[in-house]
């Protein structure tokens, strides 16, 4: 790769057979010749795979967390979280941070923006803290306006 060799674990013998490591190192050579460093593909991939772990209520607990410091009594009110605790985790809550758009986000919140629209413009700029929260983390988000 880029003039210089490369090399890379396929795993340990009782776990990967002899046929596997070929067939594995048959598929790395085929990136490598696509230009692209098998290595840093490989962490690519175990990172695309690893965006169902973060989800929206575990990345905004995090959130909240953080910004504790910054709030009035150091949240323990919890009229930060709220919002998003009663109108949006119970819909997106379990949904992976990288997974939710902004249809998502506007059908989360349609059925309260007419009846209590402050409400409602509050979760949205909380949600916008936690997506930028979970940007920050390297996570996969919408990064647009989050107003639908």
């Amino acid at each position: 790769m880029h003039g210089r060799r490369r090399e890379m674990g396929l795993g340990a013998y009782p776990g990967v057979s002899l046929k596997e490591a070929r067939n594995a190192a048959e598929q790395w050579r085929a990136v490598v010749r696509q230009g692209l460093d098998p290595i840093k593909e490989r962490e690519r991939q175990r990172r695309e795979a690893s965006r169902n772990m973060h989800l929206l209520k575990d990345v905004a607990l995090d959130a909240f967390e953080s910004r504790k410091a910054e709030l009035k009594g150091d949240g323990k009110a919890g009229r930060w979280f709220s919002p998003l605790e009663l109108h949006v985790l119970p819909k997106l809550g379990n949904v992976p941070v990288a997974d939710i758009d902004q249809r998502d986000i506007r059908h989360t919140l349609a059925p309260i923006w007419h009846t209590k629209a402050s409400t409602a413009q509050k979760a949205i700029e909380r949600l916008g803290v936690v997506i930028h929260h979970a940007a920050a983390l390297g996570l996969e988000a919408v990064q647009e306006n989050q107003a639908a």
